[in-house]
C-alpha cells in the first residue's frame, strides 16, 4: 500500500506535505521549492495579495500554472463578515470550494479566535465550503468544529512563524486519539523536518509549512528536505513505532547463548 496516496475535501493526493506561498524571495523560487518538495496543495492569501500592485496578477498566473491544489486562505481576517467575503471571492477567483479558515483574535501571539472561528467555519459550511479551520490544539474547540460539520482540522504545532516546532505533542496526540476520523493538519510553527517527521509519527494525516521554507538559505533544498521528512514520518507511523519503556532493554537477548558467553561468567 502507498501510505502516501490519501483523500482529503473530496481530492486523491500522492504528498501529505502542504506548502505556503509567501515570504519567498521570488515567486520563481516558491515555485521550484514547491516542485522540489513534491507537494500538490499550496495556499495563497487572496486579501495580502490582492493589496500589492499589478503584479500581484503575474503571482496569481504562477500559482495557477503550478500543478497543485490551491487552498485559499482568510488571513488577516479579523471578523466572519470578513472572512465570508474573502471565501467568496477566492471561490470565483480559483474555482475551488477549498478555503483555509483564519481568524485571528490576538495580534501579539496571533492565537486564533476560538469563537470567531467556530461561527465562521459555521457560515462558510452553510455556502457550501470545504472548511480548514486553523486552530489551536484547545478540544473543546475542535469538538464545536467537528459538531458544526468539519471534517478537517488543522491545529498549530506552535506560534505561526515561530519555528519551535510541536510546543505540545501531548495536545496534538490528544486530538488524533480523540477525532480518529477527522483529517488532522498540523499547521504553524513548524521549522525543521524533523518537526513535520514528529507530527506525522503522531498519526497526523498531513503537515502545512511556509516560512521554515521561505526563509531557508536554499528554499528549494529545504522544500525537499521536508516531503522526504513528511513521508518518513507517515511510512513510521504506518510501521508502527516502539512504545518508550521506563527501563533498559537489551537488544540482544541471552537465550540460548553459551553461559560462557553470557555479561558476567
Amino acid at each position: 500500500m502507498d501510505v502516501d496516496t490519501w483523500t482529503i475535501g473530496g481530492r486523491t493526493l500522492s504528498s501529505r506535505l502542504m506548502i505556503g506561498s509567501a515570504r519567498y524571495p521570488s515567486p520563481a523560487r516558491m515555485a521550484d521549492a514547491v516542485s522540489a518538495s513534491g507537494a500538490e496543495v499550496i495556499t495563497v492569501s487572496l486579501r495580502r495579495e490582492s493589496a500589492k500592485d499589478r503584479a500581484g496578477q503575474a503571482f496569481w498566473d504562477l500559482v495557477k500554472g503550478l500543478d497543485c491544489h490551491v487552498l485559499p486562505n482568510t488571513a488577516g481576517c479579523r471578523t466572519v463578515d470578513e472572512v465570508v467575503a474573502i471565501a467568496q471571492m477566492a471561490r470565483e477567483v480559483f474555482d475551488t470550494d477549498w478555503i483555509k479558515l483564519e481568524l485571528i483574535g490576538d495580534d501579539v501571539t496571533l492565537q486564533p479566535d476560538p469563537v470567531g472561528v467556530v461561527r465562521a467555519a459555521e457560515a462558510l459550511l452553510a455556502e457550501g465550503f470545504v472548511v480548514f479551520p486553523y486552530i489551536t490544539e484547545d478540544l473543546v474547540v475542535a469538538r464545536y468544529l467537528v459538531d458544526a460539520g468539519c471534517d478537517i482540522l488543522m491545529p498549530w504545532g506552535a506560534p505561526i512563524g515561530s519555528g519551535q516546532g510541536l510546543a505540545h505533542p501531548d495536545r496534538i496526540r490528544a486530538l488524533r486519539d480523540r477525532f480518529p476520523d477527522v483529517r488532522l493538519l498540523v499547521d504553524a510553527g513548524i521549522g525543521a523536518p524533523s518537526h513535520a517527521a514528529a507530527a506525522m509519527e503522531l498519526g497526523c494525516d498531513a503537515v502545512l509549512l511556509n516560512t521554515a521554507i521561505a526563509r531557508a538559505a536554499d528554499p528549494v533544498g529545504m522544500g525537499r528536505a521536508f516531503g522526504e521528512a513528511v513521508r518518513a514520518g507517515r511510512r513510521a507511523f504506518e510501521a508502527g513505532l516502539m512504545a518508550p519503556l521506563p527501563h533498559a532493554e537489551a537488544s540482544t537477548p541471552t537465550t540460548d547463548v553459551p553461559f560462557w558467553h553470557r555479561a558476567g561468567a
